[in-house]
């Protein structure tokens, strides 16, 4: 195959306000989409039953798992990727490519193995309830069995943002969720006239499953047909020892970030168990709802680490730190947006749910002590992503484990001993506290390592 010359990316040009805005709409939106598509699951959800709530917050951290996976592949492609665009080294960027599609075929056949053989014993784990149970068992056998689609997706979407192509990611996100959000009433209720039954929290599983494949095939295309900068073939689809290394070693501390996510979140789960189902409950809902401000920043930071990644490999140290004030800045106005939500409307917020008055009161002291670690999660969130786009993930892994694991779990597991479900939450400010401080410090370490020697070249 002759290899095309790559001329200059936008990302190496365009106006970095325009460019950011330019390439973060599109995925912020998309993401918003599925922000939309994760509360709407849950209000379905909540229709079903209190235990069909508790069952979809502990089916969460299985889920986190998938996401971790896929999102660790995508972001160590990117990384590599964007980088080798920015170095017109287009065999490495044909190669990050190939590389990619047989990581992520390898982690879905464990969470195949995983949806048949592990999904029961990871609930009966977990909850006595013969209800929670079951509901949880189906909806997780469900999404791991057919996790093909989520796997696809995602790295089909990194491909196209490592090439700038944001706005097809959010033809086939939007696509994926919003289908989701229109199939969850038919499965979950079932519909007599078609001869859809009544699946229950089952139901909202297919349709996840159907959203995911639909999201997949798009992103094949899209790639195919719309991303001329990656040549796709089957001399790249062999292992390459320097591209999976590469890749490895952005996409492993990616992917342990969110294993910890999934780690904490199972974590206290059993914490809040201890005091009620509710308070379960409760904790998921909130996930769901807080993802309507953490969301867009994932998308922000996505779209900053493909500029970041490929100004440092076209050695323009301006572009990348005026990149980085810009996402932090945009961030920043999110998540007041997000403090100033939970603050004053918690009550609005859960009565999405159906809550009974126990719910009600847990999740409104919840919702607004959470809340006070959203603007220090803004400023860590947003330097991490100069810490992926440079190749030191293994930074952001270290401050995801000081969050989370370190500090996280262990206070809220001695605030649980006072007895009162509510000072529980408080551990969240408390590690978004310590994890800031420790992120400040990396970046500092980063800037004067790799971004400020680019200044004196």
């Amino acid at each position: 195959m002759n290899q095309t010359p790559v001329s200059e990316n936008k990302m190496g040009v365009m106006p970095v306000g325009r460019l950011l805005m330019n390439m973060a709409t599109p995925m912020i939106i998309a993401m918003m989409v599925q922000a939309l598509y994760n509360v709407v699951d849950s209000v379905y959800v909540s229709r079903v039953s209190e235990s069909a709530v508790t069952a979809l917050s502990l089916a969460f951290p299985v889920q986190m798992l998938q996401v971790g996976f896929s999102v660790g592949i995508g972001v160590g492609v990117n990384s590599l990727l964007s980088k080798s665009l920015g170095e017109k080294n287009q065999e490495m960027v044909n190669r990050a490519a190939g590389n990619g599609i047989l990581l992520a075929l390898g982690a879905i056949v464990l969470f195949m193995l995983f949806g048949i053989f592990g999904s029961r014993p990871y609930f009966q784990m977990q909850s006595k309830v013969a209800e929670t149970v079951e509901g949880g068992t189906a909806y997780t056998a469900i999404c791991c069995t057919f996790t093909f689609g989520i796997f696809v997706e995602v790295l089909g979407e990194r491909l196209l943002q490592s090439t700038g192509r944001t706005f097809h990611t959010l033809i086939s996100q939007g696509t994926g969720a919003l289908l989701n959000i229109l199939l969850d009433p038919v499965f979950i209720f079932g519909v007599d006239w078609l001869g859809i039954p009544a699946m229950g929290i089952a139901g909202a599983a297919v349709a996840t499953v159907i959203g995911q494949w639909v999201g997949a095939v798009l992103v094949i295309i899209f790639n195919l047909r719309c991303n001329p900068e990656i040549q796709f073939g089957l001399r790249y689809l062999k292992p390459e020892g320097a591209a999976i290394r590469q890749i490895l070693a952005v996409g492993i501390p990616t992917t342990i970030m969110n294993s910890i996510g999934s780690v904490m979140n199972f974590g206290m789960n059993q914490i809040l168990q201890g005091f009620h189902e509710t308070a379960t409950g409760v904790f998921g809902i909130y996930y769901k709802l807080q993802s309507f401000f953490f969301m867009p920043i994932f998308g922000i930071n996505n779209a900053t680490i493909s500029m970041i990644a490929y100004n440092y490999g076209a050695r323009k140290p301006k572009r990348i730190t005026k990149t980085l004030k810009l996402s932090a800045a945009m961030a920043m106005a999110i998540m007041i947006l997000g403090v100033a939500a939970f603050q004053l409307v918690p009550d609005q917020l859960l009565d999405l749910f159906h809550p009974s008055e126990d719910f009600l009161t847990i999740g409104r002291s919840a919702l607004r002590i959470i809340s006070i670690h959203f603007p220090l999660a803004a400023i860590g969130i947003s330097l991490s992503a100069c810490f992926q786009a440079l190749g030191n993930g293994v930074y952001a892994t270290v401050v995801s484990i000081c969050r989370q694991l370190v500090v996280l779990l262990p206070a809220a597991y001695l605030l649980s001993l006072t007895g009162n479900v509510n000072a529980v939450w408080w551990a969240f400010p408390i590690a978004e506290l310590i994890s800031v401080l420790v992120t400040l410090f990396f970046f500092a370490r980063i800037y004067r390592k790799k971004i400020h020697p680019l200044f004196q070249a």
